[in-house]
C-alpha cells in the first residue's frame, strides 16, 4: 500500500483544477414585434440548448431592452453570441463586459433565468451579498453602477418601446 500523500489533498476531488470560465454581459434593444410570447420562446430555447453547451446565466427583459449575462466555455459562449447578433429579435447589441478566468460560476444553477427589469437590481444585490469571490464582487458592483448610470441606463431611457 502506498503511504504517499495524494497530490490533490486528503479529500476525494480536493483541489481539482477548475476550468477557465468565460463570461459575457451585453444589452440589446428588442425589435418592435418582441413581446411576452417571444421572450418565453427565447427562454425555452435557452433551457433546451444551453445545458448541452455548458452555458448558464440570466436574461433580463424590460422597457424593450434585453440585458444578458452568459457564462461558460469561451467557444460556446462566442458561438451563442454570434447567433444572438443575427437573431432578428435583437438590435443594437452592445457588449458591456467580458472576461475569462478560473473561477466558480456566478449563476451555477440557472440554465437561463428570466428576470424582469424591475427585479434585476435585487438579483445583482443578492448575488453581491452571496459571493466571497473578489472578482465577482468587482463585476457585480460595476454592473450595478452600469444599471444606474451606464450604457444600459442610457439605452433604457432612450428606448421608444414600452
Amino acid at each position: 500500500m502506498n503511504n504517499q500523500p495524494h497530490p490533490q489533498g486528503d479529500e476525494p476531488g480536493a483541489a481539482l483544477p477548475q476550468p477557465r470560465l468565460y463570461n459575457l454581459v451585453y444589452c440589446s434593444r428588442a425589435t418592435a414585434d418582441v413581446g411576452d410570447a417571444e421572450v418565453a420562446s427565447i427562454i425555452a430555447a435557452a433551457r433546451r440548448h444551453n445545458p448541452a453547451w455548458g452555458i448558464t446565466g440570466l436574461l433580463v427583459f424590460g422597457s424593450g431592452i434585453f440585458f444578458q449575462w452568459l457564462e461558460g466555455p469561451r467557444d460556446e459562449v462566442m458561438k451563442l453570441m454570434a447567433l444572438l447578433k443575427t437573431d432578428p429579435r435583437h438590435a443594437d447589441v452592445v457588449p458591456l463586459s467580458e472576461s475569462e478566468e478560473v473561477r466558480e460560476r456566478m449563476f451555477p444553477d440557472w440554465d437561463m433565468e428570466l428576470v424582469t427589469a424591475d427585479h434585476i437590481r435585487d438579483v445583482l444585490v443578492d448575488a453581491l451579498g452571496n459571493t466571497s469571490d473578489a472578482r465577482h464582487t468587482e463585476v457585480l458592483s460595476r454592473l450595478l453602477l452600469q444599471l444606474d448610470a451606464g450604457p444600459l441606463g442610457d439605452l433604457a431611457s432612450r428606448s421608444t418601446l414600452n
